[in-house]
């Protein structure tokens, strides 16, 4: 694998580095917290970037190195054209933590990070010590739904429609309501997106079924589902929690993004599932 490692400062007090993956893709990401910590990798939720974690960093960096970033297709990564897939995002992460020389870490994803995560746990089993899976599901088919999508996606003239969609998905409607920063910086997140990006992560998931690969993995693994979650449904956690063998199960009272409507909740469970430091 050929990989190249450059930083850029965006701000005074904010950098982000790049490397480049094999198939010369660009892959943005970011690494906060001291460096003799173990390292906690976030993957990001279709339709966001890495600063979807940012209410997690300032607990989170006190007990581990944490190592975000951009899902191809999303923020400050790269758009290849054409249908993404599970295997190209998993091996992302690997020549990610290849570049870096990082050998093994703690991941934690949600939502699309959830299904990268458990790809992850079948096929690199080496690289992860614990494994969280929130608001995610091993399977979101059938096929026509996801092909009717990636079409309406890139012919659409803006990403005015779409951010609502998703917007209206992640949040329960009084949040919705009420607007402010939190409901602003997702809907700046949604109305970036490249529809290229989009589309291509949302073939990744229409070609993903992991239902029963899941029960090859053998990392400790927590399974943090949203009660009232109508995206991956806590049913879907349920099941990968029963598939999994020994995972844990935590169904929050949240809808798809629980990490950002119920943030402490959220940082408690996974303080208390990784181990100590």
């Amino acid at each position: 694998m050929s990989a190249t490692t450059t930083t850029t400062t965006t701000t005074s007090t904010i950098t982000t580095s790049t490397f480049t993956t094999g198939d010369c893709v660009r892959i943005a990401y970011r690494l906060d917290g001291q460096q003799h910590r173990p390292v906690l990798v976030l993957s990001n939720s279709i339709g966001t970037t890495l600063h979807m974690w940012d209410d997690q960093v300032v607990d989170l960096s006190r007990h581990f190195r944490l190592l975000r970033y951009d899902t191809r297709g999303h923020g400050a990564s790269g758009v290849p054209a054409g249908a993404y897939s599970m295997d190209r995002l998993g091996r992302d992460v690997i020549e990610l933590l290849d570049a870096l020389g990082i050998a093994r870490v703690h991941f934690m994803g949600l939502s699309l990070g959830g299904f990268i995560g458990q790809w992850l746990g079948i096929h690199a089993p080496q690289r992860i010590d614990h494994l969280i899976l929130a608001n995610t599901s091993s399977y979101l088919g059938p096929t026509p739904q996801w092909d009717e999508r990636i079409a309406a996606t890139l012919r659409a003239r803006d990403m005015s429609d779409t951010a609502a969609m998703f917007l209206g998905n992640w949040f329960p409607a009084d949040m919705l309501r009420v607007g402010g920063p939190v409901i602003d910086r997702f809907r700046a997140m949604l109305l970036a997106m490249d529809p290229q990006g989009l589309a291509g992560a949302f073939a990744a998931v229409r070609d993903a079924d992991l239902r029963r690969t899941i029960a090859l993995i053998d990392r400790p693994t927590l399974v943090i589902a949203g009660r009232d979650d109508t995206v991956t449904a806590a049913s879907h956690g349920a099941l990968i929690a029963a598939t999994v063998p020994g995972a844990r199960l935590l169904e929050l009272p949240t809808v798809h993004l629980s990490n950002i409507e119920q943030p402490a909740e959220f940082t408690r469970a996974v303080l208390s599932f990784l181990p100590p430091r």
